[in-house]
């Protein structure tokens, strides 16, 4: 198996940067794109071979250097006894938003080895197909809060910070369930054969320092705390979370994951060498000349050249975006694995 990943994101010499891409299966493949004609969303992950189908092809296609599951952080809260769509051009709908303490309070402690063995089926179907590490994840308690309070997209954020600012039994209570109930799905990815995870917290960047540490930073380091005992690289990635570094390094994660908002020396400035860094290529850099896309590509690696060996994972700033061709990310893939190698 190539390992180079595993080894990056413990900080260990690696023979070329290893490089994965947050969203690498999706719109962007003309394969899934048939798929998504005849099947949902949820349908996909309902499916362990189709399932374990899509996670695979970005593999074969680009020549990354590990896989993720194809999944959604929606995908557990169902287990928690909230129902919920994911509508096309919209997102995550949750038709009845939890905002009372009665419902918050009525939320299941799910058995995420009954509640979703479908994932537990295509996670181990994957680990006899691939041939670089799979990365399982889940949502982190913040931006699930987001869907679960709002009922879906916001531009106001008014039921989500109007709990959270009371400082009430609701907010606490929320979050204390979903950080548990979160920590307890990792877990059971890892069972099944997950050889890292990654905590997504998409939303948390939007919050100041003081709330983020007040209403939010508890709840991820629970969850952190709880994995101590799985013995598999934790990745932590969020949008414009670098006013909060001085919490993000106090989680017990190996690997902190940057947006292209901020520079790798920036972030090692803050950070210090105590986690590995992924991160961080535009994703409009690839709708650039190659003359633009290589000059962006090589600015990350300078970076990481400066503080070899300290831990690094060559990734987007964020997801794939629909719009972008197979061939440019396999170039990019290429390029990293280029120059580094050796």
């Amino acid at each position: 198996m190539n390992t180079n990943f595993i080894k990056a994101c413990y900080g260990e010499p690696v023979d070329q940067i290893p490089v994965w891409f947050m969203r690498q299966a999706g719109r962007y493949q003309p394969e899934y794109r048939a798929i998504r004609k005849e099947n949902t969303l949820m349908e996909i992950v309902y499916q362990p071979e189709l399932c374990a189908h899509v996670t695979q092809l970005p593999v074969e296609q680009l020549g990354v250097d590990a896989a993720i599951l194809f999944s959604d952080i929606m995908t557990p809260v169902k287990a928690l006894g909230i129902d919920f769509d994911i509508k096309p051009g919209f997102g995550p709908y949750v038709e009845k938003p939890v905002r009372t303490l009665e419902q918050i309070v009525a939320l299941k402690n799910p058995d995420f080895t009954k509640e979703v063995n479908y994932v537990g089926a295509t996670i181990e179907l994957l680990r006899t197909w691939l041939t670089v590490p799979l990365i399982g994840f889940c949502g982190a308690p913040y931006t699930l809060a987001y869907y679960l309070v709002e009922g879906g997209k916001s531009k106001s954020w008014q039921h989500l910070h109007g709990m959270m600012y009371a400082n009430d039994e609701r907010w606490h209570q929320l979050m204390q369930h979903l950080a548990v109930s979160m920590a307890a799905y990792l877990k059971y990815q890892v069972a099944k054969g997950a050889q890292a995870i990654q905590l997504f917290d998409s939303w948390a960047g939007d919050l100041s320092f003081e709330d983020y540490e007040r209403f939010v930073f508890p709840y991820v380091l629970h969850i952190f705390e709880e994995l101590k005992v799985v013995d598999v690289p934790k990745i932590y990635f969020g949008l414009k979370t670098s006013h909060l570094f001085p919490l993000l390094q106090q989680y017990a994660c190996e690997v902190i994951g940057i947006d292209h908002t901020i520079s790798i020396n920036t972030a090692r400035a803050t950070l210090g060498d105590a986690k590995a860094l992924q991160g961080n290529l535009p994703p409009t850099a690839l709708f650039a000349d190659r003359s633009i896309l290589h000059a962006k590509i090589d600015f990350i690696i300078d970076q990481y050249q400066q503080h070899y060996n300290k831990g690094f994972i060559f990734n987007l700033g964020h997801g794939c975006l629909p719009e972008m061709q197979g061939e440019d990310l396999k170039y990019v893939v290429d390029y990293v694995h280029g120059k580094t190698s050796g």
